[in-house]
């Protein structure tokens, strides 16, 4: 299997940027991104539904930027949650340049099998959850006249895989819901783009996926490996920092992926 490049460097993509990242603790593409929002120079308020974990990321990230990193627990799928975490964030950062919408919740079932409330449960945190932390985020960013918003889909919204009509349908629906929106922020000065990853390794993933599973879906990448989360979460930095200035509606593959 090859390796993956030399963890980059900062280069200040984002220095005095305010970001908030929801679902942001945990191993995986939500606490890697916080991590290179702070070493490209930002300042961040990160939510999670996980005390304990989002506790551990605040003490982590505190440490790498060298000054305090604050957090909130946030389910998205209550709106009340969600109202209390961006009161929280604003009061914290003073404003929001930067959402990185990152909550989502996958799972494994066949259509014929699945039931209401696993098709529920998706749908709510990864779908109707960016949905509500984006319309929180464009109010206040509508008032500022100026934001970025990523969000994180799947190329699973694009390639159809078996047992995920679910997720599929949840970030296909992100997709369209970053493509419709953005035309409408644009007449703000607010972007709004989002990746879609194809194989990205974190320890949830290893709960949910069997191993002949992550076999194949590795063998079917070009480069012959999975992508770190880090390399995921350099795409987001990409979307979200000026560099990416002339793009909104976009939905850029992060993925070596092959038929």
């Amino acid at each position: 299997m090859k390796h993956a490049p030399t963890y980059p460097q900062g280069r200040n993509l984002l220095e005095g940027k305010t970001v908030l990242l929801t679902a942001a603790a945990g191993g995986g593409i939500g606490l890697s991104t916080a991590r290179r929002c702070v070493e490209e120079g930002a300042t961040v308020f990160i939510s999670d539904i996980h005390e304990r974990r989002l506790n551990e990321a605040c003490a982590e990230l505190s440490e790498l930027g060298g000054r305090p990193v604050r957090g909130a627990l946030c389910n998205v799928t209550s709106q009340t949650d969600v109202d209390a975490l961006f009161a929280a964030a604003i009061a914290e950062l003073g404003h929001i340049d930067i959402l990185m919408n990152n909550a989502g919740l996958g799972g494994t079932a066949n259509v014929v099998d699945m039931t209401d409330d696993q098709w529920d449960n998706v749908i709510n945190v990864s779908l109707t959850g960016a949905f509500r932390c984006m319309r929180a985020a464009l109010r206040h960013m509508y008032e500022r006249g100026t934001g970025a918003i990523v969000n994180n889909a799947s190329v699973i919204g694009w390639r159809a895989q078996e047992g995920q009509a679910h997720y599929g349908a949840a970030k296909a629906g992100v997709m369209a819901l970053t493509r419709c929106a953005a035309l409408e922020a644009a007449h703000h000065n607010v972007r709004i783009n989002a990746v879609a990853p194809s194989l990205a390794m974190h320890p949830f993933l290893h709960k949910v996926t069997t191993p002949a599973l992550l076999q194949e879906l590795t063998r079917r990448e070009a480069f012959g490996r999975y992508a770190e989360p880090w390399e995921i979460a350099n795409v987001m930095i990409f979307l979200a920092s000026d560099l990416s200035s002339y793009m909104t509606g976009e939905v850029l593959s992060v993925s070596s992926q092959h038929p």
